[in-house]
């Protein structure tokens, strides 16, 4: 909430918030490491020992607009994988200025369009940042080649998108890379009302298991004061355990700066906006108001969602699938449902899983998300997994805790974890996978008519007749059809063509048969073969 009539004097200069966005193995965390390392903000020594979201470096631009000053950035440390679309396109949204990462040994890559798209999205200038130039490989007029044709056209190839040659290892071109960065926050002017209401964005949310829940805010107006009560969503925190990027206490947080609160009453959503009020009361009632907003809203998507589901079933029974041959499948398919429990580091990792999950869809096969939350696999999570032993608990970036790896080992519940997230995703996918339900079609491969019927004993009858259509085989199943209707199913048991044992007859060829059936077949009937394939 901004003050509408505040002085033109509360409006001062606040750093650009950056985003860097691209693909995975093209070397965002190696320049974001690279950066921080080796100029993190005041001097400060050390590093970040856990993902926070955000941090801020100091940077001198050597000439140029504001040459010889020390200036804040503040980088957004958005995961770089394809399961994190939402996240990005948040996190674009969030910023003012973003980063394109493209390698100069690969070029434009799906997630590079991707992220393109989020900034575009977003309407925030961006820099292209060709990494991985020190590489020998790295073709720098290839890449910039690469990206005029997906249309992004850089400065000299039909544009006016400003680019940087870097290199995360030698440290080649990133200072003109900050000096860019500070170059188009200086043309941008960005100013923020220092004496409005506190608020701000979540960028990071996550169990802390010996401090409580922390987030990670980018304040974006207002100065945040520790004392003061924070609003996200509908949790609740006192800025009490306040602290900078760094890990270091702090007193307050200006526009435009990442700092962590810790003491949440629960874990606000990544991407959400937060408040500041001066007492908890006041966080309290904005919290019922916030409620209330959402109960109603809630009940609007629910009624949505249910009208769209009525939709989808009606069509679902209506739909029946063809094989090649004409035979008709079933609309009605077994159903296969895993149940998981999935627990993670951050509320960002579980969104980017859940993002991911959607895309595994195969007939017949549900993942069934049992809960889901943050923090360690713990014991109570192994004794819900025990319940069914189909469960599976996976974990991301969690550790197992003790006495829960004494209950799996003697137990046998099935617990995987992983660091990286498309491991995780690559064993959901192969689960599914394995876990389809098998579906058999009967496949026709040869009619023949019925034209004469020459002896009966029990439920073996001797028949002539002539193939309409694909072959007859000796030993075929068959289909007894009668006015193009199934009466019936037996087995070929003996073929003969012109008085001689054959093993097939082909289309337009006469032929003697003995099938074994307990229906009785008169001339005018159809013999089908017909074999069992699965789908």
């Amino acid at each position: 909430m901004v003050i509408t009539n505040a002085s033109p004097k509360s409006f001062k200069t606040r750093p650009p918030v950056v985003v860097i966005m691209g693909h995975i193995d093209h070397g965002k965390s190696t320049l974001l490491d690279y950066i921080r390392k080796s100029n993190v903000a005041g001097g400060e020594a050390g590093g970040i020992t856990q993902h926070l979201g955000a941090y801020e470096v100091a940077h001198v631009p050597e000439e140029g607009a504001g040459a010889g000053k020390s200036g804040l950035i503040t980088f957004l440390d958005t995961p770089g994988h394809e399961a994190f679309t939402g996240i990005r396109e948040r996190g674009a949204s969030a910023a003012d200025i973003a980063i394109l990462i493209v390698s100069g040994e690969d070029g434009v890559k799906p997630q590079t369009v991707e992220a393109y798209e989020c900034i575009k999205k977003a309407n925030i200038p961006f820099i292209v940042a060709i990494t991985k130039i020190d590489k020998p490989s790295a073709d720098i007029e290839r890449t910039k080649i690469s990206l005029a044709e997906n249309e992004i056209y850089l400065e000299g190839y039909g544009g006016d998108i400003s680019f940087v040659p870097i290199s995360s290892v030698t440290g080649k071109g990133i200072p003109e890379l900050l000096d860019m960065i500070t170059l188009m926050a200086d043309v941008a002017d960005l100013r923020a009302n220092f004496d409005a209401q506190p608020s701000g964005i979540v960028v990071e949310a996550h169990l802390n298991p010996k401090k409580g829940i922390a987030a990670t805010l980018i304040v974006k107006e207002g100065v945040l004061t520790s004392g003061m009560h924070i609003l996200a969503d509908d949790a609740i925190s006192p800025v009490r355990i306040f602290e900078n990027c760094y890990g270091r206490p702090i007193k307050e947080a200006k526009p435009g700066r990442p700092a962590r609160v810790i003491g949440f009453d629960k874990i606000p959503g990544v991407g959400s906006i937060f408040h500041a009020f001066k007492t908890k009361k006041e966080a309290e009632v904005a919290r019922e108001i916030y409620k209330e907003k959402f109960a109603s809203d809630a009940e609007v998507a629910k009624k949505a969602e249910k009208i769209k589901k009525d939709i989808a079933d009606r069509a679902a029974s209506s739909i029946s699938s063809v094989s090649s041959t004409g035979e008709k499948i079933p609309a009605e398919a077994p159903t296969v449902t895993i149940p998981l429990i999935i627990k993670a580091d951050t509320v960002g990792s579980l969104e980017g899983i859940r993002h991911e999950m959607k895309k595994l869809v195969l007939n017949g096969v549900i993942l069934h998300v049992i809960y889901d939350g943050i923090g360690e696999i713990s014991e109570s999570d192994v004794k819900a997994g025990m319940a069914n032993p189909a469960t599976y608990i996976l974990g991301f970036n969690v550790e197992v805790d003790p006495k829960a790896a004494g209950i799996v080992e003697r137990s046998g519940v099935k617990v995987k974890t992983w660091n990286i997230i498309y491991k995780l995703v690559e064993f959901l996918a192969e689960l599914v996978k394995e876990n389809k339900p098998k579906v058999y079609v009967d496949e026709a491969t040869g009619t023949l008519k019925v034209m004469q019927v020459f002896s009966k004993a029990k439920d073996k009858q001797i028949i002539g007749g002539k193939v309409q259509q694909g072959f007859i085989k000796l030993g075929s199943e068959v289909k007894i059809l009668r006015r193009d209707a199934e009466i019936g199913r037996g087995k070929i048991r003996e073929l003969q063509q012109n008085k001689k044992k054959t093993e097939e007859v082909n289309e337009g060829y006469e032929c003697g048969l003995l099938v074994e059936a307990k229906i009785e077949i008169t001339i005018g009937d159809k013999i089908q073969c017909f074999v069992v394939k699965e789908l």
